[in-house]
């Protein structure tokens, strides 16, 4: 019997190695999946390179992960933001590489990344210094870069419903980086604010297919609101 659900946090987070290429969902604290992100915490990798819409704010969840030093670089669109106090401070103080992708940019090489497409060119950061060292082309008459896919070992997914199948919905603007995410992993891990009987979620509502999730664990609105306050 197929069963991605997990007992408890550790769990979800074994095996995850030092060195790691973490995805993590969210746009900013929207759909971000704090209770794993702790869970990482508590693992103890390190060295990790971290993909995120933006760099965390405050000192909880993934702005904690980068304060403990966990992180040596991070890939996002938004590095400096309101209360990104943290990242900042890192980014000062050299402690921390920084590769700045435009946001649509970041989710087309998630999405080519899950759909087996090694590279693709946009006209996005054409001329910029973000196109430094990397292929040009013309298409159309318009400048473009070639920008390669950014597959994940292990992506932190926040879900609304799931199965024990990991069947996926998503609430609102809970569903951004999430499930593009989901599906550009290795291991997909997710923190599912309800779990629901196989056959509960109408196939035409399944968001992202179980067959991209490795791992489910229950965390309730409540229970994950707690863990927040407590850190």
């Amino acid at each position: 019997m197929i069963n991605k659900q997990v007992r408890d946090m550790a769990e979800a987070m074994a095996g995850i190695q030092d060195g790691a290429t973490v995805l993590v969902g969210g746009f900013g604290s929207v759909g971000q999946p704090d209770a794993l992100i702790d869970g990482l915490i508590e693992q103890g990798a390190k060295d990790l390179t971290v993909v995120a819409n933006n760099a965390g704010a405050g000192r909880v969840g993934l702005a904690r992960l980068l304060e403990l030093r966990r992180v040596r670089k991070i890939i996002c669109s938004y590095p400096r933001s309101a209360g990104s106090v943290v990242f900042e401070e890192l980014f000062r103080n050299h402690e921390i590489e920084l590769e700045v992708v435009p946001q649509g940019t970041l989710a087309e090489r998630l999405r080519a990344a899950g759909a087996g497409i090694p590279a693709f060119y946009t006209p996005t950061g054409f001329g910029t210094l973000l196109a430094e060292g990397k292929p040009t082309a013309e298409f159309e008459g318009k400048g473009c870069v070639l920008e390669t896919a950014l597959k994940g070992d292990v992506a932190l997914v926040q879900a609304e419903l799931a199965d024990r199948w990991g069947n996926l919905t998503f609430r609102s603007s809970g569903r951004n980086f999430n499930p593009v995410m989901a599906t550009a992993a290795t291991m997909t891990i997710v923190q599912a604010n309800k779990v629901v009987e196989l056959g509960s979620i109408p196939p035409e509502a399944v968001i992202t297919p179980g067959i991209y999730v490795n791992r489910v664990v229950h965390v309730p609105v409540d229970g994950a609101a707690a863990q927040e306050k407590a850190a």
